[in-house]
C-alpha cells in the first residue's frame, strides 16, 4: 500500500474540501513560492526610488520574519484535510502540483543572477550588502532548500535530480543523502544529528548538526557503494557529482564576479543551510522515540514531529510545517500532507518559531 493511500489516526480535523473555491484558493496560493524571488527586484527598485537602497535591501526579511507572522495570525489556522477517498487520488496524480516545485529551479538560478549583480554594482554599503546577503539567504533557504527537500524525497529520477540541483546551488549537497537514508530513520533519536534534545541549546546543536551530517552523507554513501563491492571514492559515489557542481557553481560566480562573486555564492549557502537546521531544530525539539526491549526504536509516527497549521505561511513553504504528517508518511506529496490533532503543536509558523 502507498503512503499516500494510508489513512490518518482518528482525530478531530476536518476532512475533504468542503468547497471547490477553497481548494481551488489554497491550489494556487502555493505560487505565492515563486512570487518570493521578486522580493530582491522589488526591493532594488524602492531602494532606488525612495534613495533608500540599503535599507530597502533588508525588506525581504521584514517581509517573512514579520509581515507573513502577522498574516499567519490574522488569516489563522487551517485544519482541513483531503478527503483520503474521493480527493487524495485525484490530487497525487494533478500535473500542477510537482511542475509547480520544478519552476523553482530556473527561478531560483535568475534569482542568484540577479541578486549577485546587485551585490557586486558598488551601490550598496557594508551594511547594506550584509542586509541583501541576508534576504538572498533567507529567500534560497525556502525556494532551494524547502522545495529541494520536497523533491529528493519523490521516487522520479527527475525530481531526484532536481532536489540534488537545488542543495547544490546552496553547497550543502549531503543533506540529499543524510536526509533520506540518515535522518528519517533515526529521527527522534540519540543517534540523529538533526533532532534537537529537550534542553539542548541552539548554539549546541549547530555545530554538531552541520559536523555530523556531513560525515554521515559520506558514510552511507560508502555503505551503498560498499554493498556493490564498490570503493566509496568511485565515480557513481553521488556526492562526488553534487559537491563539483557546487564547485562548478562557485567557479563560475568567480569568473564572472570576482572575489565578490565568490563571497556571496558561499555566503547565501551557509545562510541557506543555517536556516535549514535551525528549522531542524525547531521540528522535532525534545520529543524522542522510546527504545523497545529488542534494542530498536519504536516506529515514527505523528507524534514525533512538531506541526504548525498556520496556512499563509504554508503556502509559501509548500506544507513543510504539516511536518507530523511528512514524518510518518515521508513519500506523500505536499499538497495531500495532513493535520493530525494528536501531534504536538508549535505556537506560530516557522518564521516566529527561528526568531
Amino acid at each position: 500500500m502507498k503512503d499516500s493511500d494510508k489513512s490518518s489516526p482518528r482525530s478531530n480535523q476536518k476532512q475533504g474540501y468542503t468547497h471547490p473555491i477553497s481548494y481551488f484558493l489554497k491550489k494556487m496560493g502555493y505560487s505565492l513560492t515563486l512570487l518570493l524571488a521578486l522580493f530582491l527586484p522589488f526591493s532594488y527598485w524602492a531602494g532606488i526610488h525612495f534613495d533608500l537602497l540599503n535599507i530597502w535591501a533588508y525588506f525581504p526579511l521584514f517581509f517573512i520574519y514579520i509581515l507573513i507572522p502577522m498574516l499567519d495570525h490574522i488569516v489563522g489556522t487551517d485544519s482541513a484535510n483531503p478527503d483520503e477517498s474521493n480527493e487524495v487520488p485525484s490530487m497525487s496524480k494533478e500535473w500542477f502540483y510537482p511542475l509547480l516545485t520544478l519552476l523553482t529551479i530556473p527561478v531560483h538560478c535568475l534569482c542568484l543572477l540577479y541578486s549577485v549583480t546587485v551585490f557586486t554594482a558598488g551601490e550598496l554599503s557594508l551594511m547594506g550588502q550584509i542586509g541583501w546577503l541576508l534576504s538572498t539567504g533567507t529567500i534560497s533557504v525556502i525556494i532551494a532548500i524547502n522545495v529541494g527537500h520536497e523533491l529528493i524525497h519523490k521516487n522520479t529520477k527527475l525530481e531526484q535530480w532536481a532536489g540534488g540541483l537545488m542543495f547544490a546551488s546552496v553547497n550543502y549537497a549531503g543533506f540529499k543523502v543524510e536526509h533520506i537514508r540518515g535522518h528519517h530513520v533515526h529521527v527522534s533519536t540519540p543517534e540523529d544529528a538533526s533532532s534537537s534534545r529537550y534542553k539542548q541549546s541552539l548554539y549546541q546543536f549547530l555545530p554538531h548538526a552541520f559536523k555530523h551530517n556531513f560525515l554521515n552523507a559520506w558514510k552511507l554513501e560508502a555503505k551503498r557503494l560498499a554493498d556493490k563491492n564498490l570503493p566509496a571514492l568511485h565515480w557513481r559515489n553521488e556526492l562526488i557529482w553534487w559537491y563539483t557542481l557546487s564547485g562548478l557553481f562557485l567557479i563560475f560566480f568567480s569568473l564572472m564576479w570576482g572575489w565578490l562573486g565568490a563571497l556571496f555564492y558561499l555566503t547565501q549557502g551557509i545562510l541557506a543551510a543555517g536556516s535549514l537546521e535551525v528549522i531542524n531544530y525547531v521540528e522535532h525539539y525534545g520529543l524522542h522515540r522510546e527504545k523497545l526491549k529488542n534494542g530498536r526504536y519504536e516506529k515514527t509516527t505523528i507524534k514525533h514531529s512538531w506541526n504548525s497549521n498556520y496556512l499563509i505561511t504554508n503556502l509559501f513553504l509548500f506544507q513543510l510545517q504539516r511536518h507530523s504528517d511528512h514524518h510518518a508518511y515521508p513519500k506523500r506529496r505536499y499538497q495531500v500532507l495532513r493535520h493530525h490533532d494528536e501531534s504536538p503543536q508549535l505556537p506560530s509558523g516557522y518564521p516566529v518559531m527561528v526568531i
